[in-house]
């Protein structure tokens, strides 16, 4: 990775940088709508971007959720986008950790991702069997639903995670 890499919490000044990676970063699919919803739900959510030479080459969400009414903070990750260009140098790495440290922080218990469970292994997350996503999902995605729990000294926690409105789509929770 490039030493000039700068991660911050996005601005409303990103979003022209924002909306134009999305579809470089994943031609075959259409996540500026989810974008744009979840970026008008601040505070609700961690939205982070990476900067190389003043060149926005990364972009995550983290999204407040809860379960099932309980008082622990929890979170939901994605969508996370790198520019092809500057894919496999550790930039979406870095953009994940810092958003972990920065949740931790503030005292969020659990991170959820519905993801690649070799790419989200390598931050620690694991298999997800007590809280379920929002929807049913399919049997052959049932092991990318994962979770972090970043205060590990606590018991697990049960039940299904609640989200707010963009991510009530069915269509984001099957292929």
């Amino acid at each position: 990775m490039t030493d000039k890499i700068e991660i911050r919490q996005s601005l409303p000044e990103d979003i022209i940088s924002i909306e134009k990676l999305y579809p470089v970063a994943f031609p075959d699919e259409d996540l500026l709508p989810l974008v744009r919803e979840l970026l008008g739900e601040e505070p609700v959510v961690l939205s982070l971007v990476a900067f190389a030479d003043k060149i926005m080459v990364g972009h995550a969400i983290f999204t407040i959720c809860d379960i099932g009414g309980r008082i622990d903070k929890v979170a939901l990750l994605g969508p996370i986008a790198i520019h092809p260009d500057w894919q496999r140098q550790g930039i979406g790495s870095a953009i994940v950790r810092t958003g972990l440290r920065r949740l931790e922080n503030v005292g969020t218990r659990q991170v959820y991702v519905l993801g690649d469970p070799v790419y989200y292994a390598r931050f620690g997350f694991e298999t997800e069997n007590g809280v379920a996503p929002p929807y049913p999902l399919p049997d052959e995605w049932l092991g990318a639903w994962q979770s972090l729990n970043l205060h590990g000294d606590k018991s697990p926690l049960r039940g299904k995670l609640s989200v707010p409105q963009p991510w009530r789509q069915h269509a984001l929770w099957v292929p």
